[in-house]
């Protein structure tokens, strides 16, 4: 039953993807009760994966790069959910 950090960012990162499993998710959810630095690896892993979905809708829609505002906008929000995420933590 008891999970190790490198197995649960593994789980985590298949379960972003919708590839975990039922009995998987419940033991990353067990595990990401009793381990902060993993639940802050989980919180990084979904901002990251919004930033290259807006990447990809970008480049979909025709734009190969991020405008100035666009950055700004980015950078701004990576801030404040990493500031948040440690605050939850502490």
């Amino acid at each position: 039953m008891k999970l190790t950090c490198d197995e649960a960012t593994s789980i985590c990162d298949k379960n972003q993807y919708k590839e975990a499993t039922l009995w998987e998710k419940v033991r990353l959810g067990i595990h990401l009760f009793l381990c902060n630095k993993c639940g802050l690896y989980t919180k990084h892993n979904s901002i990251m994966s919004s930033c290259y979905e807006i990447h990809k809708n970008n480049i979909k829609n025709g734009k190969h790069c991020l405008g100035v505002d666009e950055k700004k906008q980015l950078e701004l929000e990576i801030k404040a959910r990493t500031e948040l995420s440690e605050i939850n933590l502490k």
